[in-house]
């Protein structure tokens, strides 16, 4: 910001030096000047002199040139440097209406000014990825909402990342961070365990998409991977997320129950205790891990999503809702709000879709956790994901709440 003597020899009186603003206006103009008129050189050094007056000029002095010079194709760099350092309302004038500002001018405002300069930037129109990954670098909800509600700004995938983590935080930025056509089904996904009941529907109705096109380009690499009695690691993991068949059948062989929904009818019969849960997750295809996380999900659509990927009927899904002893009715005897969204949750669904979403979960709880990325999650270092992989951010995301309980 600038300071402005208060000596009575710098200080104008009302109305001020008729000489100064005269000077101001006429500098201006000169800066004005189309390039027929006047060269580049001529151009800077009038600027260099106008910057010196406008460090003691008054606000309404350096407002009205900021909009003098806001419409012009070109700018003297020192000029920009000032004014966009100057007050809100004067930086604003060249913000928002100065469309020869580079992306370099932004992103030294950005980190040079205050919040409330970066909340300027972020409404200006065509924001470059460099631009808004700059702003959303602070962390700053009210500047990221403003980005994420920009249309015509651009995105990278490390500024939506960014957002996706900040969202944990802050929930107001998941209904405009779904919005984004940056965004991946990776974020979506992880997102879904912080977002309330009409973000995760939106999540669901977008992003949980079909794998037939995988299935059927991979159709012959399953008998391929089986004649290699799946010793390679790498395929084995991804053809696991791409077949049809969801329930694991060799965890059928070696469970005390029949099948999934014995599992599921015994954990209604006589309570859902940790061993039953884990069953059920084995039975499922899932990890215990991931099985917990669903079945501790306070909203209840996981559950829904699980029931619907394996198979298991609505009737299992009552089941399981009351071994969890999860309420059915309101106190004014209509269907709990809860249990009504599950299972509007399972029939919107398509059980391809429903097996995406729940394989995405598992892979990213599961298959990521090695012991470095558990001490990640323990220690709090969600802040600092640029290190790991899409499925270890997921995880670390995921999970935070879980290792802070």
């Amino acid at each position: 910001m600038f300071e402005t003597s208060h000596s009575p020899e710098v200080v104008a009186p009302d109305g001020g030096f008729r000489a100064r603003h005269a000077l101001l206006k006429r500098l201006a103009d000169v800066v004005s000047l189309p390039a027929s008129r006047i060269n580049a050189f001529e151009r800077a050094v009038t600027g260099d002199l106008l910057v010196e007056m406008l460090r003691l000029a008054s606000p309404e002095d350096r407002r009205r040139v900021a909009a003098r010079l806001a419409p012009l194709a070109e700018v003297p760099n020192a000029l920009v440097r000032i004014l966009l350092r100057d007050d809100p309302a004067i930086a604003g004038l060249l913000i928002e209406q100065c469309a020869s500002l580079t992306d370099a001018d932004l992103v030294a405002c950005a980190r040079d000014a205050t919040s409330a300069h970066r909340l300027l930037i972020a409404g200006r129109r065509s924001l470059s990825e460099v631009v808004t990954e700059t702003l959303l670098g602070f962390g700053e909800w009210d500047v990221t909402e403003a980005v994420l509600r920009n249309s015509t700004a651009r995105l990278s995938q490390t500024a939506i990342e960014s957002v996706v983590s900040l969202s944990r935080q802050e929930s107001q930025l998941c209904g405009p961070a779904l919005k984004r056509p940056e965004l991946r089904p990776s974020g979506a996904y992880v997102m879904f365990w912080w977002c309330g009941p009409e973000e995760r529907r939106t999540i669901l109705q977008r992003f949980a998409v079909s794998r037939e096109v995988m299935q059927e380009v991979s159709e012959d690499i399953f008998v391929m991977a089986a004649a290699e009695t799946w010793q390679d690691p790498v395929s084995r993991k991804a053809l696991q997320f791409i077949e049809r068949r969801q329930r694991n059948r060799g965890a059928i062989a070696k469970s005390p129950y029949e099948g999934l929904e014995e599992a599921v009818a015994a954990a209604a019969a006589h309570g859902l205790n940790r061993e039953v849960a884990s069953e059920i997750a084995y039975l499922s295809g899932i990890k215990p891990i991931t099985g917990a996380k669903i079945m501790g999900d306070p909203g209840g659509e996981p559950l829904a999503i699980l029931c619907k990927a394996t198979g298991l009927g609505k009737g299992d899904l009552t089941n399981l809702w009351r071994s969890m002893r999860r309420p059915e009715t309101a106190e004014d005897g209509t269907v709990h709000p809860a249990w009504a969204r599950v299972q509007i949750t399972y029939d919107m669904l398509a059980v391809d879709r429903a097996q995406t979403v729940l394989r995405y979960w598992n892979w990213s709880l599961s298959s990521a956790l090695t012991p470095v990325l558990l001490r990640a999650i323990r220690d709090g270092e969600e802040d600092s994901l640029v290190d790991y992989t899409t499925p270890e951010r997921a995880a670390i995301l995921a999970l935070a709440d879980s290792f802070s309980r």
